[in-house]
């Protein structure tokens, strides 16, 4: 069993009214974390009633909601309940059916899930607005890799193993970076298992959400977009460069690219500029939320090593995800870049305060501040900033601005928020 860290909050969130969203990529472990909370519940005595538009001979029930209804209260007597309902983007108009059923003020707790869907993304949050708790669930996080890597001995000093097992450490984020963290990868024990695992996932996701919700006609042209991304994170994207590449309008590809975000593929990070008109023209940048998914779409799955400056990009997007983890509305993640090539990696902005964030995989062993960095300090005057790096903990002054070097593992207690 893989512990994930997010399950105790949404048990905390349990006895809330507002109906308990589960999203996120498919097979990232929803349906998994609703049954430990079905489980959890039990335990308490509570009643609990499990549903799943998976499974045909359910579906009947929610032709309407008086049928589930009176499904529900056939089981329960009609007493306070928690009613669990998977998958739930195969229904219809599932944002107006949650809103109906919370609307009634009926003695029943709803906790559903689904793979991130349009219906979940979009239209449930305006449908639901002020009846919903969405909680996004992402792939295992490095911290938690980690952890069931080394069964928990070392759950309550984490911090501690990284900075003794150097060596340890070292293999497991690269195990990490090349495999990602989807649940049933980290469980498959050999490579080829792994592989499998992963042609499965994909091919899932292509079927289901691609071509099955979103009725992509062209599903290898899309493919052959995704590879593309996966094949220059981290760098500006041209759409008028893909458009030529790919063979398909300008205006598909901008759409082709958000289905990937709503459905938790990539995320989009726009440029840092005072100028508000500036961040939303300019061309943005995209990372995976799985760098498994990442490798596999470029047949770097299962290689022994990643070749650099591959491993490079990679570690910069696992560090990416960890700050991503780790930092909360209404902190933003932008990039920095200028028409004569200097940027920074990262620059969190929290109100006015920009906080710039440059990643290196190497062991920093001299902190020294690159040309690039100091010429967005000396434009900014940020009051603190962060390279990220394989090495040691230290700091420097420039401008009477300090510096921090920090092992990247050291993010995973850190809150930029």
């Amino acid at each position: 069993m893989i512990k994930r860290t997010i399950l105790d909050t949404l048990k905390q969130f349990l006895p809330e009214p507002e109906i308990t969203i589960l999203t996120g990529p498919r097979q990232v472990g929803k349906t998994y974390l609703m049954r430990l909370l079905q489980e959890h519940l039990d335990k308490q005595g509570e009643k609990t009633i499990f549903l799943s538009l998976d499974f045909e001979d359910q579906k009947p029930l929610f032709v309407s909601q008086n049928t589930l209804l009176r499904y529900i209260r056939l089981q329960t007597g009609g007493e306070k309940a928690y009613i669990f309902i998977d998958e739930i983007q195969r229904k219809v108009d599932a944002d107006l059916f949650l809103k109906g059923l919370y609307d009634m003020k009926l003695p029943y707790k709803f906790i559903v899930s689904g793979s991130g869907s349009l219906e979940l993304k979009s239209r449930v949050k305006e449908s639901l607005a002020g009846r919903k708790r969405i909680f996004v669930i992402n792939p295992v996080s490095f911290e938690e890799f980690v952890n069931f890597k080394t069964e928990y001995k070392y759950e309550n000093k984490i911090l501690e193993f990284f900075e003794v097992e150097k060596d340890r450490t070292q293999s497991l984020l690269e195990e990490y970076m090349t495999y990602g963290g989807y649940p049933r990868v980290v469980l498959a024990d050999t490579v080829d298992k792994k592989i499998t695992v992963m042609e499965d996932i994909y091919s899932s996701y292509i079927e289901k959400d691609i071509t099955g919700l979103l009725k992509v006609e062209k599903p290898d042209v899309f493919t052959n977009l995704v590879k593309i991304i996966a094949s220059q994170i981290g760098s500006l994207v041209n759409v008028k460069e893909l458009s030529s590449t790919l063979g398909i309008s300008e205006k598909t590809i901008p759409k082709y690219l958000w289905y990937l975000e709503q459905t938790f593929i990539i995320k989009k990070i726009t440029p840092y500029y005072r100028n508000i008109r500036s961040e939303i023209t300019k061309a943005p940048v995209y990372y995976f939320f799985d760098t498994g998914l990442r490798n596999y779409l470029l047949g770097l799955f299962g290689l022994p090593a990643i070749p650099a400056p591959l491993s490079g990009h990679l570690f910069e997007n696992v560090v990416f995800n960890i700050i991503k983890e780790h930092t909360s509305a209404p902190t933003r993640i932008h990039f920095w870049r200028t028409k004569d090539n200097a940027e920074v990696d990262f620059v969190l902005v929290k109100g006015l305060n920009p906080i710039p964030v440059e990643v290196k995989y190497a062991n920093l062993e001299k902190p020294e501040i690159t040309r690039s960095y100091k010429s967005f300090l000396s434009r900014y005057s940020p009051q603190e900033g962060y390279f990220i790096h394989l090495g040691k903990t230290g700091k420097v002054s420039a401008d009477k601005i300090t510096i921090y070097f920090i092992p990247y593992y050291r993010l995973t207690v850190k809150n930029f928020a």
